[in-house]
Protein backbone atom coordinates (compact mmCIF):
# COMPACT_ATOMS: atom_id res chain seq x y z
CA UNK A 1 0.00 0.00 0.00
CA UNK A 2 1.27 3.34 -0.82
CA UNK A 3 2.12 5.75 2.20
CA UNK A 4 3.48 9.55 2.28
CA UNK A 5 6.93 10.19 1.86
CA UNK A 6 8.82 11.51 4.83
CA UNK A 7 10.94 13.89 2.91
CA UNK A 8 10.27 17.37 4.28
CA UNK A 9 13.07 18.99 7.12
CA UNK A 10 12.56 22.61 9.17
CA UNK A 11 13.76 24.32 6.05
CA UNK A 12 10.70 23.22 4.48
CA UNK A 13 8.52 23.86 6.73
CA UNK A 14 9.54 27.57 7.14
CA UNK A 15 9.03 27.93 3.53
CA UNK A 16 5.66 26.21 3.68
CA UNK A 17 4.73 28.37 6.45
CA UNK A 18 6.10 31.43 4.72
CA UNK A 19 5.32 30.40 1.18
CA UNK A 20 1.35 29.95 1.86
CA UNK A 21 0.98 33.00 4.80
CA UNK A 22 2.42 35.77 2.34
CA UNK A 23 0.34 35.85 -0.38
CA UNK A 24 -1.20 38.62 -1.45
CA UNK A 25 -2.60 39.93 2.03
CA UNK A 26 0.24 42.46 2.31
CA UNK A 27 -0.38 43.74 -0.97
CA UNK A 28 -4.06 43.96 -1.44
CA UNK A 29 -5.37 44.44 2.30
CA UNK A 30 -3.46 47.84 3.48
CA UNK A 31 -5.45 50.20 1.25
CA UNK A 32 -9.01 48.88 2.23
CA UNK A 33 -7.64 49.05 6.09
CA UNK A 34 -6.72 52.95 5.20
CA UNK A 35 -10.77 53.69 4.63
CA UNK A 36 -11.82 52.08 8.20
CA UNK A 37 -9.26 53.68 9.99
CA UNK A 38 -8.12 57.52 10.87
CA UNK A 39 -4.69 57.42 11.47
CA UNK A 40 -1.19 55.11 10.84
CA UNK A 41 -1.13 55.04 14.60
CA UNK A 42 -3.83 53.10 15.10
CA UNK A 43 -3.51 50.88 12.35
CA UNK A 44 0.23 49.68 13.25
CA UNK A 45 -1.09 49.03 16.63
CA UNK A 46 -3.99 46.95 15.23
CA UNK A 47 -0.95 44.79 12.44
CA UNK A 48 1.75 44.47 16.17
CA UNK A 49 -1.45 43.13 17.98
CA UNK A 50 -2.90 40.67 15.41
CA UNK A 51 0.97 39.78 14.97
CA UNK A 52 0.98 38.62 18.82
CA UNK A 53 -2.37 37.15 19.00
CA UNK A 54 -1.09 35.21 16.00
CA UNK A 55 2.44 34.36 16.80
CA UNK A 56 0.04 32.84 20.19
CA UNK A 57 -2.13 30.72 18.01
CA UNK A 58 1.53 29.11 15.75
CA UNK A 59 3.06 28.38 19.47
CA UNK A 60 -0.27 26.24 20.32
CA UNK A 61 -0.08 24.91 17.15
CA UNK A 62 3.15 23.97 17.85
CA UNK A 63 2.29 22.06 20.46
CA UNK A 64 -0.43 20.25 19.06
CA UNK A 65 1.49 19.61 15.99
CA UNK A 66 3.91 17.86 18.76
CA UNK A 67 1.37 16.20 20.29
CA UNK A 68 -0.04 14.58 17.52
CA UNK A 69 2.38 14.34 14.29
CA UNK A 70 0.62 12.89 12.07
CA UNK A 71 -0.62 14.84 8.66
CA UNK A 72 -4.04 16.33 9.09
CA UNK A 73 -3.32 19.19 11.03
CA UNK A 74 -6.55 20.19 13.05
CA UNK A 75 -8.63 17.57 11.93
CA UNK A 76 -6.97 15.50 13.87
CA UNK A 77 -6.91 17.75 16.73
CA UNK A 78 -10.97 18.28 16.45
CA UNK A 79 -11.37 14.51 15.85
CA UNK A 80 -9.70 13.25 18.50
CA UNK A 81 -10.93 16.07 20.96
CA UNK A 82 -14.65 16.34 20.43
CA UNK A 83 -15.36 13.36 17.82
CA UNK A 84 -15.96 12.62 13.91
CA UNK A 85 -18.89 15.23 13.68
CA UNK A 86 -17.03 18.12 14.46
CA UNK A 87 -14.01 16.19 12.70
CA UNK A 88 -16.24 15.85 9.64
CA UNK A 89 -17.72 19.86 9.88
CA UNK A 90 -14.27 21.02 9.91
CA UNK A 91 -12.66 19.40 7.00
CA UNK A 92 -16.41 19.79 4.99
CA UNK A 93 -15.49 23.43 5.56
CA UNK A 94 -12.12 23.97 4.78
CA UNK A 95 -12.89 22.45 1.52
CA UNK A 96 -16.11 24.35 0.71
CA UNK A 97 -15.06 28.28 2.11
CA UNK A 98 -11.72 28.18 3.86
CA UNK A 99 -8.87 26.67 1.55
CA UNK A 100 -10.10 26.61 -1.60
CA UNK A 101 -11.65 30.34 -1.04
CA UNK A 102 -8.10 31.22 -0.70
CA UNK A 103 -6.81 29.54 -3.90
CA UNK A 104 -10.01 30.65 -5.82
CA UNK A 105 -9.10 35.00 -4.58
CA UNK A 106 -5.18 34.23 -4.78
CA UNK A 107 -5.53 33.31 -8.54
CA UNK A 108 -7.93 36.37 -9.63
CA UNK A 109 -5.18 38.71 -7.35
CA UNK A 110 -2.48 36.73 -9.92
CA UNK A 111 -4.08 37.08 -13.03
CA UNK A 112 -4.83 41.01 -11.82
CA UNK A 113 -0.86 41.65 -11.66
CA UNK A 114 -0.67 39.51 -14.81
CA UNK A 115 -3.12 42.02 -16.75
CA UNK A 116 0.36 44.71 -15.65
CA UNK A 117 2.01 42.45 -18.57
CA UNK A 118 -0.98 41.36 -20.79
CA UNK A 119 -4.07 43.28 -20.63
CA UNK A 120 -7.01 41.68 -20.14
CA UNK A 121 -10.57 42.15 -19.55
CA UNK A 122 -12.55 40.12 -16.72
CA UNK A 123 -13.53 37.26 -18.48
CA UNK A 124 -9.95 36.99 -20.01
CA UNK A 125 -8.71 37.16 -15.63
CA UNK A 126 -11.15 34.62 -14.91
CA UNK A 127 -10.16 31.92 -17.83
CA UNK A 128 -6.14 32.81 -16.30
CA UNK A 129 -7.32 32.16 -12.60
CA UNK A 130 -8.42 28.65 -13.49
CA UNK A 131 -4.88 27.91 -15.47
CA UNK A 132 -3.38 29.09 -12.31
CA UNK A 133 -5.06 26.52 -10.16
CA UNK A 134 -4.37 23.95 -12.90
CA UNK A 135 -0.60 24.64 -13.23
CA UNK A 136 -0.53 24.58 -9.60
CA UNK A 137 -2.49 21.29 -9.21
CA UNK A 138 -0.20 19.89 -11.63
CA UNK A 139 2.30 20.54 -9.56
CA UNK A 140 1.35 19.29 -6.61
CA UNK A 141 0.29 16.11 -8.14
CA UNK A 142 3.42 15.50 -9.98
CA UNK A 143 5.11 14.97 -6.33
CA UNK A 144 5.75 17.03 -2.52
CA UNK A 145 9.30 17.78 -3.26
CA UNK A 146 8.23 19.44 -6.63
CA UNK A 147 5.55 21.44 -4.79
CA UNK A 148 8.07 21.61 -1.93
CA UNK A 149 10.77 22.93 -4.33
CA UNK A 150 8.46 25.81 -5.89
CA UNK A 151 8.18 27.17 -2.00
CA UNK A 152 11.09 27.76 -1.40
CA UNK A 153 11.88 29.22 -4.42
CA UNK A 154 8.65 31.75 -4.16
CA UNK A 155 9.35 32.24 -0.21
CA UNK A 156 12.71 33.24 -0.55
CA UNK A 157 12.14 35.49 -3.38
CA UNK A 158 8.99 36.83 -1.21
CA UNK A 159 11.29 37.25 1.73
CA UNK A 160 13.82 39.02 -0.33
CA UNK A 161 11.66 41.08 -2.30
CA UNK A 162 9.90 42.66 0.89
CA UNK A 163 12.93 42.97 2.81
CA UNK A 164 15.17 45.06 0.33
CA UNK A 165 11.76 46.38 -1.05
CA UNK A 166 10.77 48.39 2.83
CA UNK A 167 14.85 49.05 3.25
CA UNK A 168 15.82 50.84 0.34
CA UNK A 169 12.56 52.57 0.37
CA UNK A 170 13.21 53.34 3.62
CA UNK A 171 16.90 54.59 3.10
CA UNK A 172 15.89 56.62 -0.25
CA UNK A 173 13.24 58.45 1.65
CA UNK A 174 15.73 59.85 4.26
CA UNK A 175 14.05 61.36 7.41
CA UNK A 176 10.97 62.48 6.05
CA UNK A 177 8.30 60.68 8.58
CA UNK A 178 5.41 63.50 8.11
CA UNK A 179 2.97 61.09 6.67
CA UNK A 180 2.80 58.88 9.29
CA UNK A 181 1.04 61.47 11.51
CA UNK A 182 -1.39 62.04 9.14
CA UNK A 183 -5.19 62.06 10.41
CA UNK A 184 -8.28 61.26 8.15
CA UNK A 185 -11.95 61.25 9.16
CA UNK A 186 -12.54 57.62 8.16
CA UNK A 187 -14.57 56.51 5.18
CA UNK A 188 -16.70 53.23 6.12
CA UNK A 189 -19.78 53.81 7.86
CA UNK A 190 -19.63 50.61 10.38
CA UNK A 191 -19.44 52.61 13.91
CA UNK A 192 -15.75 53.21 15.62
CA UNK A 193 -15.83 49.39 16.84
CA UNK A 194 -17.68 48.15 13.61
CA UNK A 195 -14.38 49.54 11.27
CA UNK A 196 -12.34 48.11 13.72
CA UNK A 197 -13.44 44.65 13.80
CA UNK A 198 -13.81 45.22 9.74
CA UNK A 199 -10.12 46.49 9.46
CA UNK A 200 -8.97 43.52 12.15
CA UNK A 201 -10.04 40.67 9.69
CA UNK A 202 -8.19 41.84 6.75
CA UNK A 203 -5.09 42.10 8.81
CA UNK A 204 -5.63 38.70 10.12
CA UNK A 205 -6.56 37.68 6.29
CA UNK A 206 -2.72 38.38 6.10
CA UNK A 207 -1.11 36.18 8.59
CA UNK A 208 -3.24 33.25 7.56
CA UNK A 209 -1.50 30.27 6.81
CA UNK A 210 0.52 29.43 9.66
CA UNK A 211 -1.97 26.92 10.49
CA UNK A 212 -1.35 24.85 7.67
CA UNK A 213 2.36 23.34 8.64
CA UNK A 214 0.67 20.58 10.71
CA UNK A 215 -1.47 19.61 7.65
CA UNK A 216 2.04 17.69 6.55
CA UNK A 217 3.71 16.51 9.98
CA UNK A 218 3.32 12.87 8.37
CA UNK A 219 5.78 14.18 5.76
CA UNK A 220 8.10 15.06 7.95
CA UNK A 221 11.08 13.52 9.08
CA UNK A 222 11.10 14.71 12.56
CA UNK A 223 7.69 16.67 13.36
CA UNK A 224 8.50 17.23 17.13
CA UNK A 225 11.80 19.06 16.45
CA UNK A 226 10.28 20.73 13.20
CA UNK A 227 6.91 22.35 13.56
CA UNK A 228 8.07 24.11 16.72
CA UNK A 229 11.12 25.03 14.84
CA UNK A 230 8.91 26.01 12.45
CA UNK A 231 6.47 27.88 13.79
CA UNK A 232 9.22 30.63 15.68
CA UNK A 233 11.35 31.53 12.90
CA UNK A 234 8.22 31.64 10.43
CA UNK A 235 6.06 34.17 12.65
CA UNK A 236 9.03 36.37 13.44
CA UNK A 237 10.30 36.48 9.70
CA UNK A 238 6.48 37.65 8.69
CA UNK A 239 5.60 39.57 11.45
CA UNK A 240 8.90 41.81 10.63
CA UNK A 241 8.19 41.92 6.75
CA UNK A 242 4.67 43.01 8.13
CA UNK A 243 5.07 45.95 10.04
CA UNK A 244 8.37 47.41 7.83
CA UNK A 245 5.87 47.18 4.29
CA UNK A 246 3.11 49.04 6.10
CA UNK A 247 6.03 51.29 7.90
CA UNK A 248 7.12 52.32 4.35
CA UNK A 249 3.81 52.29 2.48
CA UNK A 250 2.65 55.12 4.43
CA UNK A 251 5.68 57.09 5.28
CA UNK A 252 5.91 57.21 0.93
CA UNK A 253 2.40 57.96 0.14
CA UNK A 254 0.42 58.61 3.13
CA UNK A 255 -3.21 57.75 4.42
CA UNK A 256 -4.83 59.75 1.82
CA UNK A 257 -3.15 58.25 -1.39
CA UNK A 258 -3.30 55.06 0.14
CA UNK A 259 -7.38 54.81 0.38
CA UNK A 260 -7.19 55.73 -3.42
CA UNK A 261 -5.04 53.18 -4.76
CA UNK A 262 -6.16 49.32 -5.78
CA UNK A 263 -2.38 48.68 -6.18
CA UNK A 264 -0.46 50.12 -2.97
CA UNK A 265 2.83 48.55 -3.38
CA UNK A 266 3.10 49.22 -7.05
CA UNK A 267 2.34 53.03 -6.70
CA UNK A 268 4.82 53.13 -3.48
CA UNK A 269 7.07 51.51 -6.30
CA UNK A 270 6.73 53.99 -8.70
CA UNK A 271 7.38 57.02 -6.52
CA UNK A 272 10.47 55.91 -5.20
CA UNK A 273 12.01 53.61 -8.27
CA UNK A 274 9.99 55.16 -11.56
CA UNK A 275 7.92 53.19 -13.73
CA UNK A 276 10.01 50.41 -13.29
CA UNK A 277 9.32 49.74 -9.81
CA UNK A 278 5.35 49.18 -10.80
CA UNK A 279 6.80 45.91 -12.88
CA UNK A 280 9.45 44.61 -10.02
CA UNK A 281 6.12 44.74 -7.62
CA UNK A 282 3.65 43.01 -9.72
CA UNK A 283 5.96 40.56 -10.71
CA UNK A 284 6.82 39.79 -7.14
CA UNK A 285 3.56 39.92 -5.86
CA UNK A 286 2.88 37.25 -8.84
CA UNK A 287 5.56 35.12 -7.42
CA UNK A 288 3.65 35.69 -3.68
CA UNK A 289 0.34 34.98 -4.89
CA UNK A 290 1.24 31.61 -6.51
CA UNK A 291 3.64 30.36 -3.61
CA UNK A 292 0.35 30.78 -1.59
CA UNK A 293 -1.53 29.27 -3.77
CA UNK A 294 0.68 26.35 -4.08
CA UNK A 295 1.18 25.58 -0.42
CA UNK A 296 -2.53 25.61 0.10
CA UNK A 297 -2.84 22.84 -2.54
CA UNK A 298 0.07 20.85 -0.87
CA UNK A 299 -1.44 21.32 2.58
CA UNK A 300 -5.05 20.97 2.54
CA UNK A 301 -5.49 18.47 0.29
CA UNK A 302 -3.93 16.47 2.82
CA UNK A 303 -6.99 17.12 5.31
CA UNK A 304 -9.04 15.69 2.84
CA UNK A 305 -6.94 12.67 1.86
CA UNK A 306 -6.95 11.67 6.20
CA UNK A 307 -10.57 12.57 6.42
CA UNK A 308 -11.04 9.85 3.53
CA UNK A 309 -9.00 7.29 5.12
CA UNK A 310 -10.82 7.61 8.35
CA UNK A 311 -14.44 7.23 6.01
CA UNK A 312 -15.01 10.80 7.32
CA UNK A 313 -15.15 12.34 3.47
CA UNK A 314 -16.21 10.89 0.17
CA UNK A 315 -14.27 7.46 -0.24
CA UNK A 316 -12.72 8.46 -3.63
CA UNK A 317 -10.51 11.15 -1.50
CA UNK A 318 -8.42 8.17 0.12
CA UNK A 319 -5.69 7.59 -2.55
CA UNK A 320 -2.62 7.81 -2.89
CA UNK A 321 -0.53 8.05 -6.19
CA UNK A 322 1.56 4.69 -6.75
CA UNK A 323 4.29 6.49 -8.35
CA UNK A 324 4.02 10.23 -7.23
CA UNK A 325 2.94 9.37 -3.49
CA UNK A 326 0.49 12.04 -3.07
CA UNK A 327 -2.71 12.18 -2.64
CA UNK A 328 -3.87 13.31 -6.22
CA UNK A 329 -7.62 12.47 -6.24
CA UNK A 330 -7.72 15.13 -3.04
CA UNK A 331 -5.61 17.61 -5.12
CA UNK A 332 -8.30 17.18 -7.68
CA UNK A 333 -11.06 17.83 -5.41
CA UNK A 334 -9.50 21.07 -3.87
CA UNK A 335 -8.98 22.62 -7.43
CA UNK A 336 -11.99 21.88 -9.18
CA UNK A 337 -14.05 23.47 -6.26
CA UNK A 338 -11.91 26.29 -5.80
CA UNK A 339 -12.31 27.19 -9.89
CA UNK A 340 -16.10 26.70 -9.43
CA UNK A 341 -16.01 29.34 -5.90
CA UNK A 342 -14.37 31.90 -8.32
CA UNK A 343 -17.99 31.89 -10.37
CA UNK A 344 -20.15 31.78 -7.80
CA UNK A 345 -18.16 34.35 -5.05
CA UNK A 346 -16.20 36.26 -7.36
CA UNK A 347 -15.88 39.63 -5.36
CA UNK A 348 -11.90 39.12 -3.47
CA UNK A 349 -12.95 41.18 -0.61
CA UNK A 350 -16.00 38.64 0.07
CA UNK A 351 -14.21 36.10 -0.21
CA UNK A 352 -11.63 37.16 2.13
CA UNK A 353 -13.79 38.15 5.09
CA UNK A 354 -15.84 35.15 5.04
CA UNK A 355 -12.57 32.93 4.80
CA UNK A 356 -11.19 34.86 7.83
CA UNK A 357 -14.96 34.19 9.85
CA UNK A 358 -14.79 30.58 9.00
CA UNK A 359 -11.33 30.27 10.06
CA UNK A 360 -12.03 31.59 13.48
CA UNK A 361 -14.59 29.36 14.34
CA UNK A 362 -12.19 26.56 14.31
CA UNK A 363 -9.48 28.28 15.60
CA UNK A 364 -11.66 28.75 18.91
CA UNK A 365 -12.28 24.79 18.69
CA UNK A 366 -8.63 23.82 18.40
CA UNK A 367 -7.60 26.02 21.27
CA UNK A 368 -10.42 24.54 23.57
CA UNK A 369 -9.12 20.98 22.32
CA UNK A 370 -5.82 22.00 23.07
CA UNK A 371 -6.98 23.01 26.78
CA UNK A 372 -8.69 19.06 26.43
CA UNK A 373 -5.31 17.75 25.19
CA UNK A 374 -2.99 19.48 28.34
CA UNK A 375 -6.25 18.84 31.21
CA UNK A 376 -6.06 15.19 30.25
CA UNK A 377 -2.55 14.62 28.55
CA UNK A 378 -3.72 13.15 25.85
CA UNK A 379 -1.05 12.58 22.70
CA UNK A 380 3.05 12.66 23.26
CA UNK A 381 4.16 14.90 25.74
CA UNK A 382 8.09 14.95 25.41
CA UNK A 383 7.84 17.62 22.78
CA UNK A 384 6.74 21.17 22.65
CA UNK A 385 4.92 22.95 25.78
CA UNK A 386 3.20 26.03 25.33
CA UNK A 387 4.68 28.50 28.07
CA UNK A 388 1.90 30.39 30.67
CA UNK A 389 -0.17 27.84 30.70
CA UNK A 390 -3.98 28.36 31.00
CA UNK A 391 -3.94 32.43 31.26
CA UNK A 392 -2.28 32.67 27.69
CA UNK A 393 -4.03 30.39 25.77
CA UNK A 394 -7.07 31.32 27.58
CA UNK A 395 -6.77 34.98 26.98
CA UNK A 396 -6.23 34.29 22.85
CA UNK A 397 -9.46 31.43 23.01
CA UNK A 398 -11.49 35.44 24.42
CA UNK A 399 -9.75 37.21 21.58
CA UNK A 400 -11.76 34.96 18.94
CA UNK A 401 -14.57 34.69 20.67
CA UNK A 402 -14.93 38.47 20.57
CA UNK A 403 -14.07 38.94 17.47
CA UNK A 404 -16.40 36.02 16.05
CA UNK A 405 -19.38 37.41 18.17
CA UNK A 406 -18.31 41.50 16.80
CA UNK A 407 -18.35 40.22 13.08
CA UNK A 408 -21.38 38.96 13.48
CA UNK A 409 -22.94 41.72 14.78
CA UNK A 410 -21.79 44.48 12.58
CA UNK A 411 -21.91 42.34 9.81
CA UNK A 412 -24.96 39.89 10.06
CA UNK A 413 -26.00 39.60 6.77
CA UNK A 414 -22.08 38.24 5.29
CA UNK A 415 -21.99 36.00 8.80
CA UNK A 416 -25.29 34.53 8.01
CA UNK A 417 -23.94 33.66 4.59
CA UNK A 418 -20.88 32.85 5.41
CA UNK A 419 -22.15 30.40 8.26
CA UNK A 420 -24.72 28.88 5.14
CA UNK A 421 -21.59 26.97 4.23
CA UNK A 422 -20.19 25.75 7.42
CA UNK A 423 -23.67 24.46 8.50
CA UNK A 424 -24.50 22.65 4.50
CA UNK A 425 -22.17 19.89 5.71
CA UNK A 426 -24.54 18.76 9.02
CA UNK A 427 -27.40 17.02 6.38
CA UNK A 428 -24.84 15.36 4.45
CA UNK A 429 -23.06 14.13 7.55
CA UNK A 430 -25.88 12.48 9.28
CA UNK A 431 -26.69 10.80 5.57
CA UNK A 432 -23.61 9.46 5.18
CA UNK A 433 -21.15 9.15 8.14
CA UNK A 434 -22.96 9.23 11.17
CA UNK A 435 -21.79 6.07 11.92
CA UNK A 436 -18.68 6.11 11.85
CA UNK A 437 -16.55 5.82 15.02
CA UNK A 438 -14.83 8.82 16.97
CA UNK A 439 -11.04 7.39 17.00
Amino acid sequence: MATLKKTLGRFDGIALLVGITIGSGIFATPQIIAKYLSSFSIIILLWIAVSIFVYVGALIYAELGSRFPETGGEYIYIEKAFGSFWGFIFGWTQLFIIRTSATAGLSLVTANYLSYFFPMNQIEKTLVAFLVILVFCSINYIGVKKASAYNKLSSSTKIGGLLLFAVIGLLINGNDFSKLGEIKTVQASLGPIGNTIAALMLILFSFIGWDRVGYVAGEMKDPQKVIPQTMLFGMLIISVLYLSSNILYHTIIGLEQMRESTIVASDTAVKLFGPIGAAIISLMVIISATGSINGTIMSASRVYYAMAKDKLLFAWLDHIHPKYQTPTHAIIAHGLWAAVLIIIRQNFETIVSGMVFAVLIFYGLTTIAFFKFRNENVGKDNGYKLFGYPWIPAIYLFGIVLLVMLRSFYEFESSVKDLCFIISGIPIYFILYKNQPAK
